[in-house]
């Protein structure tokens, strides 16, 4: 066995001299390129199985052969090592080629079965324990409407910024410049997941910080004139679509809930409808946009009583309140209340689903003079400030049973000005 140099300083294998005899510099982990006397340098991957030292020559030579390459073969060796194959009987039996062939397939196999949507909806599985399961479908439908058709099937480990941005300057030429950067929020987490499940080195979204176009500031649109509100009123009224939309078009206004939990709504979630002081619906913590391990109680006043009755010949025998208008076993679509108030002839800029909450929120805080910490738990929006949510477990119940009632009162009024 060659003596192995002891260099004072990191050699350069390039400029590695002959001497009267072989010597091996050592590249670490089994690697060395062997110099012999005549000036030739190979490189040699030196091992140690059941108890004896060998060694075994990388077949190409310096510089042919480079410093890389030369190290990715020996890992190559390495992981026979691993599986309990001796490289150089591999290479005896004529099988090395064969066994290089199928590692490279294995490695590729291994990439193509990591692509970007295996991740993402692996993800979005483990997103169940802090995210309302409607919000977690809603971030997946968001994937697969603007993402995975791009880059859905290229493996993760294969991408670079450039081509994650391709699909966000997609959503930016449509307009919808608040949802590319929500896009982009969304892919960094899918990225981020991958590196925590060691399918990635680094997150590729983090060099796209700055590349896309500012959002647009806005709100959404609401009526929060009185005269306007009554002119919305009349028209739902006047709704001649189906009858549980206008329903609950009209109970999200008297309730003024989320249009997701609007749409969710079970009829197991309502109790003591016969009592009209105590009628409330209960929404489960998990439908929630903000969690507080516990239901969510919207207390109902005879108005939203009333309507329910008449809906239920309809739709009592589906378990959802608003079923989908193709089949009983789903919720009615996103896009229904929507669709009915451009029917009726607001316009984006003048009314959307979410915007009854904001005008409910500034009629009953301005008009009815309501408490803000009243309508805040109201509209589920969680305590401020990051000790509040644990200390304060106030409620404000016989407040809100109030502003429920008052809130109804107040629209029958407006409908008949």
């Amino acid at each position: 066995m060659p003596k192995l140099a002891e260099p004072k300083a990191p050699i350069v294998f390039s400029n590695a001299k002959p001497k009267d005899r072989e010597y091996l510099i050592p590249d670490g982990k089994g690697l060395g390129l062997l110099v012999t006397p005549e000036g030739a340098k190979r490189w040699v991957f030196r091992y140690r199985l059941d108890g004896k030292e060998k060694k075994l020559a990388i077949k190409g030579g310096f510089p042919a052969v480079s410093v890389k390459a030369a190290r990715e073969e020996a890992e190559r060796f390495r992981g026979m090592l691993a599986r309990g194959e001796d490289p150089g009987d591999v290479r005896k039996t004529g099988k090395e080629e064969q066994a290089q062939k199928e590692e490279t397939e294995r490695q590729e196999a291994a990439k193509a079965a990591d692509t970007f949507e295996k991740v993402a909806r692996e993800w979005q599985a483990t997103t169940t324990d802090h995210l309302s399961p409607y919000y977690a479908q809603m971030l997946l439908k968001r994937l697969e409407k603007d993402i995975f058709p791009w880059i859905g099937s290229r493996p993760i480990s294969e991408l670079r910024p450039p081509d994650v941005l391709v699909p966000l300057r997609k959503i930016e030429e449509r307009g919808a410049r608040e949802t590319a950067h929500r896009q982009l929020e969304t892919c960094g987490r899918v990225f981020r997941y991958a590196v925590a499940t060691g399918r990635l080195e680094s997150d590729p979204s983090r060099d796209l910080r700055g590349a896309l176009a500012k959002p647009k500031e806005s709100h959404f649109a609401a009526l929060t004139d009185p005269q306007d509100v009554a002119g919305l009123l009349r028209a739902v009224d006047s709704y001649r679509g189906a009858l549980q939309t206008r329903v609950a078009l009209m109970m999200g206004i008297l309730t003024f809930v989320r249009p997701g939990n609007l749409r969710s709504a079970e009829w197991s979630e309502f109790f003591d409808m016969e009592n009209p002081d105590a009628a409330e619906w209960r929404i489960p913590d998990e439908k929630m946009k903000v969690k507080t391990g516990r239901h969510f109680v919207v207390p109902l006043s005879p108005q939203v009583v009333a309507l329910l009755e008449e809906l239920r010949p309809l739709t009592g025998r589906s378990r959802f309140v608003f079923p989908s208008t193709r089949t009983m076993t789903r919720p009615m679509s996103d896009m229904t209340v929507l669709a009915a108030l451009r029917r009726m002839g607001y316009t984006s800029d003048e009314m959307t689903g979410h915007g009854v909450r904001a005008m409910a929120r500034t009629i009953c805080h301005e008009v009815l003079g309501f408490a803000p910490e009243v309508l805040e738990e109201q509209l589920a929006h969680g305590k401020a400030g990051p000790l509040r949510g644990a200390y304060d477990r106030t409620t404000h119940m016989p407040e809100r049973r109030r502003l429920m009632r008052e809130w109804a009162r107040y629209l029958d009024g407006l409908r008949l000005s």
